[in-house]
């Protein structure tokens, strides 16, 4: 059998859910015997691949940025995973949508600022008016729950779609998912 490709991608959250995907720990060496990690905020690779397997998208969409990239991601994609609740509800990301973009941005580059106070607009991407979960943009295959989805969440779902099974919701909320 011919190794799968997958691909993790972090959006607009706060990157627990890679580090409770990294605390799957040894088990990390049992799946590189079937998938190859072929773009990750954890490897090097800068250019989404043009064929992925298996995409685990972290975060919420809030920025043009973040829209464009599951768009791309979603079309170059079998299997397109939301992990984590910022990824399925927005969660903690889209708590500013009550405030808008233009208060946060006036608070955090203007207000706060003691120096240079202006608003980037080369760095920051531009903000979307609200925050979104990533299935109001694109198809979405698969939710794995939790903030975050724990390790052995994780293990769980990726060996039952590397076998091409169904996923047994039953067997990870036993997990704590």
């Amino acid at each position: 059998m011919s190794k799968l490709k997958l691909a993790t991608v972090w959006l607009d959250g706060c990157s627990g859910c890679h580090m409770s995907f990294l605390d799957m720990d040894e088990r990390l060496l049992e799946l590189a015997e079937y998938v190859d990690l072929v773009y990750s905020p954890i490897v090097d690779a800068k250019q989404y691949p043009d064929s992925v397997d298996i995409a685990l998208v972290e975060g919420a969409v809030a920025s043009v940025d973040d829209e464009k990239k599951i768009k791309k991601i979603r079309e170059h994609t079998s299997m397109l995973v939301a992990m984590g609740d910022c990824a399925i509800t927005g969660n903690v990301p889209s708590m500013r949508n009550p405030i808008g973009p233009q208060a946060i941005l006036d608070r955090a580059y203007i207000q706060n600022a003691s120096l240079q106070q202006q608003i980037p607009c080369v760095v920051v991407p531009k903000l979307l008016n609200i925050v979104r979960p990533i299935h109001e943009f694109v198809k979405v295959d698969v939710f794995l729950p939790g903030c975050p989805p724990s390790a052995d969440t994780f293990h769980t779902a990726l060996i039952a779609l590397i076998n091409g099974g169904p996923l047994d919701i039953s067997a990870l909320t036993r997990f704590g998912a």
